[in-house]
């Protein structure tokens, strides 16, 4: 039977790769990649740094496009899904035919494939199908969160306190209740301005690489800042991947 390892590949740096990954990655002999374009094209040579590192046997590099998601449309929930069902429909087709009975196949999935990542559930979508049969394992790898926090020299969590994991699309409904410590991930309008100005903020982006990115403090006194280093850093690359950690008095 076919094999395919969603294999963790961390936040950036080609050293948050795993000892358990590295294992996993000399297991493959064909790594699936979608690209997303020119834009993004430093996110592919990232993961070519990772093979040529880490590899030491032969494999093949199969890329596919992969699909636009609509960002524009206020349905989205619908768009996500669409975005996801052509996204498994590329995915099927490079497992049917890029991919002998025998062999492993992987996809190298930034941060770890549990956290906020669509290629686990595309993946069980693809086997409900049946179109194609295949076993699968997943590989943990560290998260922009557990990098954020270990840059910032803090913790995730405070003694006996919870925290929450939670996007800048909830995050803008209001601060969660019942909850000091929120880590917001997949912000793209600033969310973190609608909050208390005491509240602490640690913020990063492109955490782990060269163009690595860190502000903290209270929210009122450099909220304009990350604001502002945020679009400066959005234009100059074409992208940007950001997370940060609220933090407000018990």
């Amino acid at each position: 039977m076919k094999q395919i390892l969603l294999i963790g590949i961390g936040a950036g740096d080609p050293d948050y790769v795993t000892i358990q990954a590295v294992k996993a990655l000399n297991r493959v002999d064909v790594f699936f990649v979608l690209d997303k374009g020119e834009v993004k094209q430093d996110l592919v040579d990232v993961r070519q740094e990772i093979l040529d590192r880490h590899v030491e046997r032969d494999y093949r590099v199969v890329e596919a496009r992969d699909p636009d998601r609509d960002r524009t449309t206020p349905a989205y929930a619908e768009a996500v899904h669409d975005w996801r069902r052509r996204r498994a429909d590329v995915c099927e087709e490079l497992i049917r035919t890029e991919l002998e009975d025998g062999q492993t196949g992987a996809f190298l999935v930034w941060g770890d494939p549990a956290l906020y990542d669509s290629t686990l559930a595309i993946v069980e979508d693809i086997l409900a199908r049946g179109g194609v049969e295949f076993d699968y394992e997943v590989v943990p790898g560290i998260t922009s969160v557990q990098a954020l926090v270990a840059k910032h020299r803090t913790s995730l969590n405070r003694v006996g306190r919870p925290v929450q994991i939670t996007t800048g699309r909830r995050l803008a409904e209001g601060f969660p209740a019942d909850v000091d410590d929120v880590v917001v991930m997949l912000d793209a309008h600033n969310s973190f301005t609608g909050v208390d100005d005491d509240v602490h903020v640690y913020w990063g982006a492109y955490v782990g690489t060269p163009d690595e990115l860190l502000i903290s403090g209270p929210v009122g006194e450099v909220g304009e800042r990350i604001a502002a280093t945020r679009a400066e850093a959005r234009e100059r690359k074409g992208w940007i991947m950001d997370t940060y950690l609220l933090r407000r008095k018990p």
